[in-house]
């Protein structure tokens, strides 16, 4: 079973809520897929077993036997190359890997090589499999990345994915094929519209969710009017709380600094299997 952890921004509380879960069902895996700035092995702390390189294939141009007719420019959809003036421009960090530019070549001129993109780490904590995503600085997309992580996961274990914020292709990568996909938000005018955002990619997705509602005794009651009328279920509630912030502050999960949350996550986890 897979549940992906997920959020029309920033800042709810995602990281927070998977790294918790995780800890309270027993055996499973935990996915970092917020590869552009992962945090939940500050909560998880894993032992790493081992790492590997994740790379794009990306094209080359052999200028003797390039003949410029503009080919590879025209059936590339993401304007990673151009022809100009006898000279083929390739801007490596748009290309996508696609590889129709070298099978279309009508002269066979462009192969492809390999280009990093970033560095995925496995390791173990307890009874959680832990991988995470690291994209190297100044790359411009994540997708492949969160693509081969979600790969390198056991497929036969309860998956947590701990997606990126927003609805765009990031997090689209990380929640689909998902079986559960449970948003997080708080109740503020901020939360509330990008909530809506977050429901609606769902929805489009075809994939079951329900809302957990992160610093509930602040902010209005917007959220909770929004998903009663649109029958959303909100499947926990947590409040604003001095000595979670202060855990949350140090690294500590909740499940260690007040143990009775425990039993709450594992609640949470059973209502999902129900729902399903």
């Amino acid at each position: 079973m897979i549940i992906s952890i997920a959020s029309g921004k920033g800042g709810t509380g995602k990281t927070t809520l998977a790294t918790n879960l995780a800890l309270s069902i027993g055996k499973c895996q935990l996915l970092d897929c917020d590869v552009e700035e992962p945090n939940s092995h500050i909560f998880i702390k894993p032992r790493l077993i081992r790492s590997r390189s994740v790379s794009l294939p990306v094209p080359k141009v052999d200028d003797k036997k390039c003949t410029y007719c503009g080919k590879c420019s025209e059936v590339c959809q993401f304007s990673a190359l151009a022809v100009i003036r006898k000279n083929v421009l390739v801007f490596q960090e748009l290309c996508h890997g696609c590889g129709a530019c070298s099978i279309l070549c009508p002269v066979d001129a462009i192969w492809e090589v390999e280009r990093e993109i970033g560095v995925m780490e496995i390791g173990q904590a307890g009874d959680v499999h832990f991988i995470h995503g690291l994209m190297r600085i100044s790359e411009a997309m994540s997708p492949p990345l969160i693509k081969a992580v979600k790969n390198e996961a056991e497929k036969d274990m309860v998956t947590i994915i701990d997606a990126p914020p927003g609805t765009s292709c990031p997090v689209i990568e990380a929640v689909k094929d998902s079986d559960f996909c449970v948003l997080v938000t708080e109740p503020t005018p901020f939360g509330l519209n990008d909530l809506v955002l977050a429901v609606e990619m769902l929805r489009i997705l075809e994939i079951p969710f329900a809302v957990v509602l992160n610093r509930s005794d602040v902010g209005d009651d917007k959220v909770d009017e929004y998903c009663e009328k649109e029958d959303i279920p909100i499947l926990m509630k947590i409040p604003m709380d001095r000595e979670l912030a202060e855990a949350y502050s140090e690294g500590i999960p909740f499940v260690e600094a007040k143990p009775e949350w425990k039993e709450k996550f594992a609640d949470l986890y059973n209502n999902i299997i129900r729902m399903v």
